[in-house]
Parts: structure tokens; sequence; C-alpha cells
């Protein structure tokens, strides 16, 4: 087969995957549903490398500042994790425990895993998939403008949430709504990827931070007796 017979075949193989048809859609599904949160990050970023799409499609750009972008990060995502654990979360009237996750209390030998996964797993996974990968689709489909940027953070906000009823019932998905209103926010006005994977990360980690030291209870009454 000559060179140019396997560009063309390339091409519209790349095309393809760029598009809705059969390919697209598939690739699609697999994303959004397959494997650990980590791994379908990963397949993103083999997505956009064979088909093309650029890097800064998906959020992947250089911040002007690394060290603004990680130090906001960082504050944002400890206040809003303490603001949904003491007012948000008790507002939903969530049950103050997080029960799932309640076997990490004191429990050393459970942090290597659980740090993994809030960090690699939920900070990069998750947010290159429902925050990059998803505002790249959802964008080619929907165009430009207030109103489609508006839809997006919802749609994708939604999709994220329903993402977390399996191992955090109603709870997780409120929470989860919320965050991913507030990490779509993020993105869609700085179209770049890493303070909502940052910000994601951290709340995450405070998250852990209080259900090891036994603090849910005690956060989650500070306005609320």
């Amino acid at each position: 087969m000559s060179p140019s017979h396997t560009s063309d075949r390339n091409d519209r193989f790349a095309q393809a995957l760029r598009g809705f048809g059969p390919a697209g859609i598939f690739v699609f599904l697999i994303i959004l549903l397959v494997g650990p949160a980590w791994f379908r990050g990963v397949l993103v970023l083999v997505w956009a490398a064979r088909s093309g799409t650029p890097w800064r499609a998906i959020g992947f750009v250089r911040p002007r500042s690394w060290v603004g972008t990680i130090s906001a990060g960082i504050i944002c995502g400890c206040v809003l994790k303490l603001f949904m654990k003491s007012v948000v979360m008790p507002l939903f009237a969530a049950d103050p425990i997080n029960h799932p996750y309640h076997y990490l209390v004191h429990n050393r030998a459970a942090l290597p895993a659980m740090l993994f996964a809030v960090t690699i797993s939920a900070g990069f996974g998750e947010e290159t998939v429902f925050r990059g990968y998803l505002f790249e689709r959802l964008s080619r489909l929907l165009r430009a403008g207030i109103g489609a940027t508006v839809a997006i953070v919802l749609v994708s906000s939604i999709l994220f949430s329903v993402a977390h009823y399996l191992d955090q019932g109603v709870p997780g998905v409120e929470q989860a709504l919320i965050t991913g209103l507030v990490f779509g926010t993020m993105y869609a006005v700085t179209r770049q990827i890493w303070l909502p994977m940052i910000t994601h990360a951290v709340f995450d980690l405070t998250a852990v931070a209080i259900i090891y030291w036994d603090l849910e209870s005690a956060v989650a009454h500070w306005l609320f007796k």
C-alpha cells in the first residue's frame, strides 16, 4: 500500500473519530462508561492524539501562571469542600457521615489507594472526561454562544453527578451536581483544565482528611446544630 493511501485511510479514520457517526458515538460511549476514571482520562488523550484534536481543545493549555493556578486551585478546593460539608449538604438534609467511605477513619492502610483515587482518578480522570472531552464534543454540536455554554455546563454536570450514584447514592449525586457546576464554570471561563483539575483533587483530598480524622459530624454541624 502506498504512503498516500495509508495517509488517506488515517485521515478518514481521524475524521470519523472527530465526527458523530458510528465510530465517534462508539468512542464517546466507551470513554463515558468503560473502566475507572483514570483509564477513561487516558482514553481521552489517546482519542485526541489519534483524531488530530489539538490539546488546547480539551483544555491542556499552559496557564499564564502555574503558581497562581495551583494556589487558586488549593484555596478553591479546600473552601468548596468545607462549604459543601457545613452549609450545602446540611440544607439537603444529608447524613453528616459519608458511609461508603467511613472505613477511612484512622485507617492508614487505606490511604495510599484513596490518595491515588482522588488525585489521579478523580482529579485527572474525571476532569479530563467531564470537562475537557465533554466540552469539546458538546461544543462541536452546539457551536458558540452563551446559551450553548450554559447548556454544556449543565449537561456535563448532570452526567458527572449521575456517575456518582452507584458508589455514593443520592447525597453523592447532589454534591457532584453542585461541584460539577463549579468545575464546569471554571472550565467554561478559563478554557483550561488545570484549575478545575487541581480544585477537584484538593476538594477530594480535603474530604479524605475530614473523614480520616473523624471530623465529619463536627464540620457538618458548624452552622446547623
